[in-house]
């Protein structure tokens, strides 16, 4: 079930309108007579190859979202610690820091996973909580702590503001549209406009078998698209690998 689940994610309704189109296309021209030998090698420059740098680029985007996800939940967890280990037996003050942090992790996965009509709203809600949370690590002073503490505090608390922006940087800027927008025409146009070279090589063919080249081109060039698409938004929840914000298996491992 998941592979086929996987295999839904990349070929799509846009997957067949272009094979159909593809296939009419290489009809028409075995029916008019229309014969070109295209050099494959332009399939190579003009699509394959920005296509695979437009993966390439979203999927490092992913990776670097990942290390700062990871980096924002070291220092939630060194908040939490600081609350447990460098003052008294306090439990109701435990709760309180580790109830404020996750909060403020819970507010960052709604901004994240939200439609674009709530992000400014989703965002004012993050600031706010962070802003909250910064005035109750005020109360670490009254349990005895330092001022080196209190700057580590201060340190860790500013560290969850640099994860945060750098992650919506990678929300927000993303690979080059113009890029994106170039291979799109190439990969939608191309199966429809080698219409003449797929009739070409059909003479080596099998009968009926001169509808395959448009078929497996169309395929695997929209394929590409469709993972790339998948991969450009990491928070979005719809592809298998985007990012997960597990607010609730996380404040179960703060404990440990």
């Amino acid at each position: 079930m998941k592979i086929v689940k996987s295999l839904y994610l990349i070929i799509n309704y846009k997957t067949f309108i272009v094979t159909i189109l593809a296939v009419v296309s290489t009809w028409l021209c075995d029916h008019f007579h229309i014969v070109a030998d295209f050099p494959l090698t332009l399939v190579a420059i003009a699509i394959v190859f920005p296509v695979v740098f437009s993966i390439d680029s979203a999927y490092k985007r992913r990776e670097r979202a990942l290390s700062l996800l990871g980096d924002f939940k070291a220092h939630v967890i060194a908040l939490y610690h600081a609350s447990r280990d460098w003052v008294g037996d306090d439990k109701d003050f435990q709760n309180e820091i580790k109830l404020e942090l996750l909060q403020i992790y819970s507010r960052i996965r709604d901004f994240f996973v939200c439609k674009p009509q709530t992000a400014h709203e989703s965002e004012r809600l993050i600031y706010e909580q962070i802003s909250k949370f910064s005035m109750i690590a005020k109360k670490f002073r009254d349990h005895g702590l330092q001022v080196g503490e209190m700057s580590r505090v201060s340190q860790y608390i500013s560290k969850i503001m640099v994860a945060m922006e750098n992650l919506k940087v990678i929300l927000h800027y993303r690979t080059p549209v113009t890029l994106r927008a170039y291979s799109k025409v190439f990969i939608y146009s191309f199966p429809i406009l080698y219409g003449p070279y797929f009739v070409s090589v059909s003479e080596h063919y099998s009968e009926g078998l001169q509808y395959a080249m448009p078929i497996v081109f169309s395929f695997i060039l929209v394929s590409l698209d469709n993972i790339q698409g998948h991969l450009e938004n990491p928070f979005d929840q719809i592809g298998e690998d985007d990012i997960k914000f597990d607010v609730e298996d996380f404040s179960e491992m703060m404990d440990q």
